[in-house]
């Protein structure tokens, strides 16, 4: 009997998203009524929005707030109180957080150098964690969080949204299947429109503000006025990024459609082109990974130019010897003929599914696909779709794009487990410096 379009849907997410955990592997004791008990690290934006989503899951009680800033942890508490009418507990320090026996999991939506870092403490304090993406600030990082991960017997997942989007699963097991032929080549891209962040003054912190706990594992630098609570990004100490901030979805993806783990070459170029100002990372870039199976894929990053391409910001192509399927960043995807470039296919949401709510993502009712399977994963009724497993291996691939560009070398790797090779410079960036007492243990 033909599967259903649901069940089909729900076998291709599962059979694209590579290595799983396992459901019933691990005890789920949860509260009375059986919802998971979470507390949420990092919420004066994306985590914020992400607060309120999972406090809007039926399966989920938000108990505990975490924030450096005062502020955002009244500002959180008050919002989840108005999703549930009840008032989760509040603290500046995750340490204080992860010793609360109730909470199953830890979400996680803070700087990226407190990524790995904070998902590691809370797998070793028992807990499953949702983290945002990119999974770390550093290739070393990362392999030490699916060594917790796995040491801990915990559930690790990436907020790689897209691996539970439907639409998507189902494109992706079409291209598995050989709609376009053997895919060959893929393009990522992202664009927006940011500011100069302008040249910032040492000043004094504000009260409201831990900012020695902000900066954690990082080495210490001086508060200025242009950092907080958004412009780290751009700072190789606390940030990644264009590349990681927002690459790591395209080249999940991407790596998704492809099959495709570690690179064997990787090239990168581009610059602080459009202000001069602190901004350190390139707010133009392209990264070029090539795979030992004979394909490649490109990543572009526009930072300060929005052009939009196929009427989308954001967006991946693959390209086969049979045709071309393409993807703008929602749950939709469209295969075009190769020759005459007819749209042959197109797989769209049976219903308009997006909606306008400001989650920095793509709206409450995709996101919350990717939450809903993390929890269900911790219930044991499902399995995860971006464990932390892939999540590393789609954080590295722009983290080498980084490399390549910091260096100004190409990097050739190994391709059982992506490492630099014959290259000291670049592989002196595959881990970085911690403040003293804040080193990363597994």
């Amino acid at each position: 009997m033909r599967n259903t379009r649901r069940t089909f849907i729900k076998q291709s997410a599962l059979a694209g998203a590579g290595l799983f955990v396992a459901p019933n592997v691990f005890s789920f004791r949860g509260s009375p009524n059986n919802k998971v008990i979470v507390g949420v690290m990092g919420t004066n934006s994306r985590g914020l929005a992400l607060a309120r989503m999972f406090a809007k899951n039926p399966d989920v009680e938000v108990a505990c707030i975490c924030d450096v800033d005062r502020t955002v942890v009244e500002k959180t508490i008050a919002e989840v109180q108005k999703v549930t009418n009840k008032k989760p507990k509040g603290t500046h320090d995750i340490r204080r957080m992860l010793e609360m026996p109730e909470l199953d999991a830890i979400v996680i939506a803070a700087p990226d150098h407190w990524h790995a870092p904070a998902a590691i403490m809370s797998v070793r304090a028992g807990k499953h964690v949702y983290l945002e993406k990119p999974a770390s600030h550093s290739p070393a990082e990362g392999e030490m969080l699916v060594q917790a991960a796995n040491k801990y017997n915990k559930l690790v997942q990436l907020g790689t949204q897209r691996r539970s989007f439907p639409v998507i699963a189902e494109g992706m097991q079409a291209l598995h299947e050989g709609v376009i032929g053997k895919v060959y080549f893929a393009r990522g891209w992202y664009a927006n429109n940011r500011q100069s962040i302008g040249k910032g003054q040492v000043v004094p912190v504000p009260s409201h503000l831990d900012y020695e706990l902000w900066q954690g594992p990082a080495p210490r630098r001086p508060y200025k006025d242009n950092l907080i609570h958004y412009n780290w990004h751009w700072f190789w100490n606390w940030g990644t990024g264009e590349a990681l901030n927002n690459g790591t979805h395209e080249i999940d993806l991407m790596r998704w459609g492809m099959r495709v783990d570690f690179p064997i070459k990787v090239v990168s170029a581009g610059g602080r082109y459009a202000f001069n100002d602190d901004w350190e990372t390139p707010d133009t870039q392209t990264i070029t990974l090539e795979f030992p199976n004979n394909t490649s894929m490109t990543w572009e990053g526009r930072s300060c130019n929005d052009f939009k391409e196929w009427g989308s910001g954001r967006g991946v192509v693959f390209y086969g010897e049979k045709g071309t399927m393409l993807t703008t960043g929602g749950d939709e995807y469209k295969i075009f003929e190769l020759g005459t470039g007819k749209l042959i296919k197109e797989g769209k949401p049976s219903s308009q599914i997006k909606d306008e709510t400001n989650t920095m993502g793509m709206g409450e009712v995709l996101d919350g696909m990717h939450i809903t399977n993390f929890v269900k994963a911790v219930q044991g009724r499902e399995r995860l779709t971006a464990p932390i497993e892939e999540g590393h291996k789609s954080t590295l691939l722009p983290q080498l794009g980084n490399i390549a560009w910091r260096s100004g070398t190409t990097l050739y790797c190994d391709p059982s487990n992506g490492h630099i090779v014959n290259n000291p410079a670049a592989a002196k960036l595959w881990s970085r410096e911690y403040e003293p007492g804040w080193e990363v243990v597994v």
